[in-house]
This record gives structure tokens, C-alpha cells and sequence, in this order.
């Protein structure tokens, strides 16, 4: 889910981060009629000349002379002291710009279910679902309470079945069951592009969603209609209403609301097959109540949810391998040794026959190269997976119209390694059509909208936004310019949960940005309006408490970074000295990028593209931004010939951004 609720409140205090929140669709105009008064201008926020005020002095551990060990320590003291103080000054002044646009209060409760009969609007299903989210106040007593996760498994099982259905029933959707921490969605889009075009119906669940909730559940590739979304989630809710136990107000959370909701839309619908994303993890994960998969597949391993999975990569690797059945095939793509390892290991536990993916490369001998739908080459071990997971999937059910699949030998020998090595095959042409017209939006996705071309990936661990660094280089830095003047490039991200922030931020810094732009994942403030991308799981607050400590981390990364990345070109310098941008080893010159923080992506993305995509209005006058790296970059963003945005981070980023540029998606 994308966003969180958004907390209000009257009176009247400063300007929020990136000045009036008024900008955003929902709040009254300042100075307008019920408008609560002109906001004031943001004297406290943030900037990053402040930041780099409030750090200690870095002479001495520099070798640079200064004091000693003792007055480092104490600097340092200070200097932290003064960083945690202006996060707070900046929260405060970000909370009081929405309290004063607002206007009013704005809860974060969910909203009070409707009696089991009724059946409202569309708006009203949503409503009624985000009721399943578990408030932020309550996440954490949960964390600490979490049971016996066997148990929740079972409990799951017993939801399932309160609305009708059995476990057995789920084997009737031939179900293609997918984990792994990076590409699992991409792998599952691949492989139901592929079944698809042997005339199979297919059904994909997947999460989380970019802009509406029913992107999770689709039936043929595209997500099901506004009615089906409603129908069957009134038939699964109602269900689970009439058979509540008066003791315990027991109902499913989200997610496993929706898991159920998709098994019996699959069933309903009767689709051939299913294609099942876990969540998080696998051995707990509430869709391995799958009890009978064709096939299962494990795409790339990181370090990722370790709240939940546990910090090593063979914690995570046991968890991920806990959706192996018994006589399933399952595949895998290249893994760090002690991963596959642990993966055999549990392989081997449940008597699961478990294979290594040759190289897409092996795919393609005596053929031209294939042509994916999805760029990036971390996108090519997706495919390979893709690739056998859907020809199992065909052999095992004995699909006529298969064609001939001609094995290909694989390269090395099978003896040493730790898992066998599947044989490549030579695609036939349904499988190389479905790999060319595959589409998943926010996964290195590129759209121009004239000057202003926004790059999207919800990369969020360090080895996904490695990958995508080097897609947005390819992508954005290394093509023919077809103009001659200026370019601006930009950075837009947020992550959340637990990750490394400074980890990710300094992955990012080779791409040499000229602003970095951090705002929560609410496409507007508040989100009360939009029930598709509230997030009970959030607080406005710590969204925002988030962005200014992202802003410092920003900062102080580029004062530590020393030396220059040769292949990348030289950093922003004024419209007037700048011409086309070469890739040349720059001379070495201070890196120099502002970091500016804004309550909502409205406002962001509208500072970032001046007027001048056609999808989002201009910003205004009123309520700018008062840092003046703002105002001096809106006119370098109005004068350069072209820019390229970068938004990464996060899933639900991505999510509101592309509600905010692709209108049509939210309709």
C-alpha cells in the first residue's frame, strides 16, 4: 500500500518542508474561502548548508589538523545533539503546514466497517478493507507478541475455510508458486505473459499494488473490474462476518484477506492456472497454505525484511525455501553459495527436486538474442526462471500445442555442483513473444513526457538499486542526446520499513544528481480522499521524520564522497556554462547536489517539472519552497533543454508517482 492516513489538525502553524500544502488536491487555497489563513514560510527547515552546520567538525579525523580525540568527541556530541534538533524543528514545521491547509482533524482510524449487508460503491469496498490494516499504534505490540508462525499458518486455514473453502480446493488452479527477495513479481509477469499466449486463462496475485488494489488480483494479465473486485470481496467478507466467534472479533488482516480473496475470484472465474507471488518470506507466508503447486520458483536472494526473516542470507534462504512441497519441481536462479546451500539443504528436507537456471545466454545459442518486454540486465535471470518455470508447468499438465522443445546441453558439467543444473531449451515462439510483450509497471520503466522523462523502479535493497544505477546509466547518461543544451538530472526517493537508508542513498551517489528530492509516499496531503493508497501501517509523522533524516544522511554522504567517478559526467553547473553532457572523466570538482524535503509527491513532482509536463499543473507562487536552492533550481528546471528523473526506493513511491503522471491508471 502506497501512503499512509494523514493526521490534521487546526490552527495555524509554519510552512510545511516544501511550503504550502494547498498544492495538493483536497486543501483549501491559502487566503482562499474556509481557507484558515496564509501559511507561513518554512524558517527552520532543514537545508543542507544547516545540516552540514549541525555535524561535528571533520578536520581532526581527516588528518587535516584541529583538535584532539577529546574535542572530536565532544563536537561530535554536539553536533548530533543539533542534527536530532533540527529533525524535530522540521517535523513540527511539516506537521503544522498540514494541520493549518487541513483545517481540520483527519484520523487515522480506519474507517467503521458497514453492516454485512450492505454493498455500497467501489469507494465503499475499499473503505471497508483498509479496516483490515493494522494501525501503526498496534503494529509494533504485534511484532513483539508475533506467535508460533505454524500456528498462523494454521490460522489462516481456518479463515479459508470459514468462507467455504478448503485447502484441497486450491489444487485445482495448478498453481506456479513464487519467492526470492528481488524480481519474484517480475518472474511471475514473465512466465503468465508466456502461458497466456497458448490460449491458457491465467490468474496472477501479486503485491503490493502501485495505484489501485485490484493491480493484485488479474485474470489474463489485467486486473479485475471494478465490480468483480467488489463482488467477491462482499462474498468472502460477509462470510467471515457470519461466522465470527462472538469471543474474538476475528478477521483476516489485509494481506491474508486478499490471499483468500484471490482463491476464490481464481476459482470462480476458472482460470487455468494461477500464478501465486508470496508476500514476505515463504515457510510462514500466508499463501503457503498451498499445499499442491505444479511448479515453485526462487528468484534472486538479498537481505531484506529482517524484522521478519532474520539478517543473514541464510536465514532468509531457509525461509524463501520453505514453499518446497514434496515431488514439485522447483527452480532457482544463480545464488550466493551459503544460499544455495541452505536452499538444497531444505530441498532435500521435503523431498523437493530442486534445479539451477542455466544463463538466459544458453537460451539463445544458434538464435538471435531474446528481446525482453522489461528492461535492465538483472531482468535476464527473471526471464530465464520464467522460461521453465512455464515449460514445467506445460509438460506437467501435458498442454497440447507445446511445440517442440529442443534441449540445448548445458555448458558445464552437473558433477560438484551443489544443485543440478536444469537443461536450457530452445523457446518456441509463443514463449518468445510473451518474454517481448511482458509489462509490469514501476519496474524500469521509463516515460517521457516531453523535457521531463521520469525513470521509475521500486528497487529497496542494496543489490536492487545496484541494479538499477547501472539501468538508469544505460537508460538516462549513456544515450545519444538528441537536443543541445542543459540537462538536469534528479533524484526522487523514499524507502520504508527497516532498511540501511545510508546504505541505499550511497549506492545512488555515482549517478551524480544535481537535486535530491525526499517526500513521504502520499500522493497528496491528506489522503482521506483516496482510499486506494491509504496505509494504517504508517504514521504521517514518522513518513515525514523519515524524509528529514534521509535529507542529513543525503548531505553528509556528499561532503564524505572524495574523488570523482570517471564515467560519469561532471556535476550540474549553470544554464549559461553548460552545454551537452559527455561522458568524460571529469576534472575533479566538489559534489555539490541540494537536498530538498516536501509533505507530499504532489508538490515535489510538480517543483520538479516546472510546468512543463503536461500532466502536472505548474507550482505556484504562493507557499514555495523558502530553501533557496529551491528557488534557484526551479530556474535551471524551466531553462534546461532536458530532464531526467529518477524515482526509486519504494514500491508505493512508485505507486504515487505513477498515479499522479498516468491519470488513466487510477480510472
Amino acid at each position: 500500500m502506497g501512503g499512509g492516513a494523514a493526521p490534521g489538525g487546526g490552527g495555524r502553524g509554519g510552512l510545511g518542508a516544501a511550503g504550502s500544502p494547498a498544492g495538493c488536491r483536497g486543501l483549501p487555497a491559502p487566503g482562499g474561502e474556509g481557507a484558515p489563513g496564509p501559511l507561513l514560510p518554512l524558517a527552520n527547515m532543514a537545508s543542507p548548508r544547516d545540516v552540514a552546520a549541525s555535524r561535528p567538525c571533520q578536520r581532526w579525523r581527516r588528518g587535516r589538523g584541529g583538535g584532539g580525540p577529546g574535542v572530536g568527541s565532544r563536537r561530535q556530541a554536539r553536533g548530533a545533539a543539533r542534527g536530532s534538533e533540527m529533525v524535530a524543528r522540521g517535523l513540527r514545521a511539516l506537521r503544522g503546514a498540514v494541520r493549518t491547509a487541513a483545517g481540520r482533524r483527519f484520523s487515522t482510524r480506519p474507517a467503521r466497517a458497514p453492516a454485512t449487508d450492505y454493498q455500497g460503491s467501489f469507494q465503499d469496498t475499499i473503505r471497508t478493507l483498509n479496516t483490515l490494516q493494522t494501525n501503526a499504534s498496534d503494529l509494533e505490540q504485534v511484532k513483539r507478541e508475533r506467535g508460533d508462525p505454524q500456528a498462523q499458518l494454521e490460522a489462516m486455514q481456518g479463515f479459508l475455510e470459514r468462507t467455504g473453502m478448503k485447502v484441497e480446493d486450491l489444487d485445482r488452479l495448478n498453481i506456479i508458486h513464487v519467492t526470492g527477495t528481488k524480481g519474484k513479481g517480475s518472474v511471475c509477469a514473465f512466465a503468465e505473459c508466456i502461458l497466456r499466449n497458448y490460449g491458457l486463462k491465467t490468474g496472477f496475485y501479486s503485491s503490493p499494488h502501485l495505484v489501485q488494489v485490484r493491480e493484485r488480483i488479474r485474470i489474463n494479465g489485467q486486473p479485475i473490474s471494478k465490480e468483480q473486485f467488489s463482488k467477491y470481496f462482499w462474498l468472502v467478507y460477509n462470510r467471515l462476518e457470519e461466522t465470527k466467534d462472538p469471543a474474538h472479533d476475528n478477521m483476516p488482516a489485509y494481506f491474508r484477506f486478499l490471499t483468500i480473496m484471490a482463491f476464490h475470484a481464481f476459482l470462480q472465474e476458472k482460470v487455468d492456472l494461477a500464478l501465486v507471488e508470496v508476500g514476505i518470506g515463504g515457510a510462514y507466508d500466508c499463501t503457503n497454505i498451498i499445499r499442491a503447486p505444479v511448479v515453485c520458483g526462487v528468484s534472486s536472494l538479498g537481505i531484506d525484511h529482517t524484522s521478519i526473516l532474520g539478517d543473514t542470507m541464510e536465514k532468509i534462504a531457509w525461509q524463501k525455501g520453505g514453499i518446497f512441497k514434496p515431488g514439485v519441481p522447483a527452480f532457482t536462479v544463480a545464488q550466493p553459495e551459503r544460499s544455495l546451500e541452505v536452499l538444497r539443504d531444505r530441498a532435500q528436507e521435503r523431498e523437493c527436486p530442486l534445479y539451477l537456471c542455466p544463463e538466459l545466454d544458453d537460451f539463445e545459442v544458434g538464435h538471435r538474442p531474446l528481446e525482453l518486454g522489461l528492461a535492465g540486465a538483472h531482468q535476464r535471470s527473471n526471464a530465464a526462471l520464467a522460461l521453465q518455470l512455464a515449460r514445467t508447468w506445460l509438460q506437467c499438465r501435458s498442454c497440447h500445442g507445446l511445440g517442440e522443445l529442443e534441449e540445448v546441453l548445458p555448458g558445464a558439467e552437473l558433477a560438484g555442483r551443489l544443485v543440478p543444473l536444469a537443461p536450457a531449451f530452445r523457446p518456441t515462439d509463443a514463449m518468445i513473444q510473451g518474454l517481448r510483450d511482458t509489462e509490469w509497471l514501476g519496474r524500469t520503466q521509463v516515460l517521457p513526457h516531453g523535457p521531463v522523462t521520469w525513470y521509475l523502479d521500486g528497487a529497496h535493497t542494496t543489490s536492487s538499486i545496484q541494479a538499477c544505477v547501472r539501468w538508469f546509466h544505460q537508460a538516462a547518461l549513456n544515450q545519444d542526446k538528441s537536443h543541445n543544451g542543459s540537462e538536469v538530472r534528479v533524484l526522487l526517493f523514499n524507502a520504508t520499513g527497516d532498511r540501511d537508508m545510508a546504505a541505499l542513498l550511497k549506492l545512488l551517489l555515482p549517478c551524480r544528481f544535481d537535486y535530491a528530492v525526499f517526500c513521504p509516499n502520499f500522493t497528496e496531503v491528506p489522503v482521506a480522499s483516496n482510499a486506494d493508497q491509504q496505509n494504517f501501517n504508517v504514521t504521517l509523522e514518522s513518513s515525514l521524520t523519515r524524509c528529514l533524516e534521509n535529507q542529513q544522511t543525503w548531505t553528509r554522504l556528499l561532503e564524505e564522497k572524495e574523488g570523482q567517478d570517471p564515467w560519469l559526467p561532471a556535476p550540474l553547473q549553470p544554464a549559461s556554462a553548460r552545454g551537452p553532457l559527455l561522458l568524460v572523466p571529469p576534472a575533479p570538482r566538489p559534489l555539490s547536489s541540494p537536498a530538498l524535503v516536501f509533505p507530499c509527491l504532489a508538490q515535489a513532482l510538480r517543483w520538479v517539472a516546472q510546468g512543463r509536463d503536461p500532466w502536472l499543473a505548474a507550482p505556484t507562487a504562493v507557499g514555495a519552497h523558502p530553501h533557496p536552492a529551491a528557488s534557484r533550481g526551479a530556474v535551471l528546471l524551466r531553462e534546461a533543454a532536458a530532464i531526467h528523473v529518477l524515482v526509486t526506493g519504494s514500491l508505493h513511491l512508485v505507486g504515487g508517482v505513477l498515479r499522479l503522471l498516468d491519470p488513466a491508471l487510477s480510472q
